[in-house]
């Protein structure tokens, strides 16, 4: 694949002028950036693959057989990639499949797959040598980008060098979308060289539109997150519903499961915890944050309420506990299948002005789902499980406590709830399989 297409001159433009703030921007970033690959841990760890450096083994592996290469970030764009990966493989079976990730977390996760036809390696920083270097490499046929992540100079590349691109699962958040419209002379024609948009929500096709992306490359598939009949892998609610019985939690013991928490919704969590004791004596407070290298600071903030709290590391314990704080990863969706209500993280005041996490993931588990107001991130599916019932939004985390309380104390309110959440979602069935065809 020679490097021989024109782009087209408003695409030159924009990239010449990305290419000029790109390392005043990385500088400003890079404090920030090593500090969390510290807290991360792991990050010296095929290092050089930031670098476009790869292994003879890497190199020889990819010049042998044709590859589909899949542009993924961190734990919950990888959890997708691996799902299409393997819709792909299914249609396909010559195929094989190389998942790139940003995070170690997203890296390890990947990696736990051990198909023969999957290789995990970490994103090239997007300089012009580095991209270069890297399509030398792994001579994709097809370069596949989650969610919201099309990056100017891969995406140039690929297109000089007739390597069709895709966005898929692509997510647009209002104020992503305000952003890339205020910028459209410049953002507008990086978009236009990315082939095809695969979107979750029919709505979403006029807000790609309004940036600048062809009515013509915009397909509405459904959202792969939500699409649990190509899980990713097989539940292993089970397993952990046995630790817990190992632990000496009973079979019929309420669970509240907080999922992808932030600061400070943690410590609220536990607040409530102690005042819902009062009417459910064995109620169980599971925390899966955002970040599992918070572990230590969450544990110092729960502190004074003076809890048991168990580390999922350590489980089964053998001493009783009241909080279990999860401090692994890629485990949130079956701890949601053990849960009699959810939570879903970044969605209280005093998070973030503009969050929220992924609501449908324990919706489509049929579980009751609460959410603070902050939900920018997943605007569309949360408005739609609203409107249609199959959760609540509550204004603050003291509004959370009531909420709490009602659903706990009511089987059939909780047994609605579920049912008006997997008809919501119903559309999304299949979502992957529709995304891979488009792909093949």
């Amino acid at each position: 694949m020679n490097s021989s297409a024109v782009l087209p001159a408003d695409a030159r433009r924009s990239l010449f002028i990305y290419n000029l703030l790109f390392p005043i921007a990385l500088l400003a970033m890079l404090p920030g950036l090593l500090r969390r690959m510290l807290r991360r841990g792991n990050f010296r760890e095929n290092f050089g693959q930031r670098l476009a450096r790869y292994g003879a083994g890497e190199c020889a592996r990819f010049a042998e057989g044709e590859w589909v290469w899949i542009h993924s970030i961190s734990v919950g764009e990888t959890l997708i990639a691996l799902k299409l990966a393997r819709e792909l493989r299914r249609q396909n079976p010559a195929l094989q499949v190389a998942i790139s990730v940003t995070t170690s977390t997203g890296f390890a996760l990947a990696r736990q797959s051990l198909e023969p036809w999957l290789e995990t390696i970490y994103n090239p920083l997007d300089a012009s040598a580095f991209v270069r270097t890297a399509l030398d490499t792994l001579c994709p046929r097809r370069v596949i980008f989650i969610e919201g992540e099309a990056w100017p100079n891969l995406v140039a590349e690929c297109r000089r060098r007739g390597i069709p691109t895709a966005l898929v699962n692509a997510r647009l958040s209002p104020r992503s979308e305000g952003r890339f419209r205020r910028f459209r002379r410049w953002t507008g024609p990086i978009f236009r060289l990315v082939d095809l948009v695969c979107v979750p929500e029919v709505e979403d096709i006029a807000r790609w539109e309004s940036i600048g992306v062809p009515a013509e490359k915009v397909r509405h598939t459904g959202s792969m997150k939500f699409d649990l009949a190509a899980s990713v892998a097989e539940s292993r609610a089970g397993e952990f519903r046995a630790l817990l019985a190992a632990s000496d939690i009973a079979p019929d013991a309420p669970l509240i499961v907080g999922g992808s928490t932030w600061a400070p919704e943690e410590f609220a969590l536990g607040e409530h915890l102690l005042e819902l004791r009062r009417d459910f004596p064995s109620l169980l407070l599971i925390l899966v944050p955002r970040h599992i290298e918070r572990t230590a600071e969450i544990l110092r903030q729960l502190a004074p309420l003076g809890l048991r709290i168990a580390r999922r590391t350590a489980l089964p314990s053998a001493e009783p506990f009241d909080i279990l704080l999860v401090d692994t990863t890629g485990e949130l969706r079956d701890w949601y299948a053990l849960a009699t209500v959810a939570f879903v993280g970044k969605s209280l005041p005093g998070v973030s002005d503009t969050g929220g996490q992924n609501p449908a993931e324990p919706a489509a588990l049929g579980k009751p789902t609460l959410f603070g107001p902050h939900m920018e991130n997943f605007i569309s599916i949360a408005a739609h499980l609203l409107a249609t019932q199959a959760a609540a939004q509550v204004p603050s985390a003291a509004a959370l406590l009531p909420s709490l309380r009602a659903l706990l104390a009511s089987p059939a309110e909780r047994a609605e709830m579920s049912t008006r959440a997997r008809t919501a979602l119903l559309p999304h069935q299949n979502a992957t399989t529709r995304t891979a065809a488009l792909l093949t």
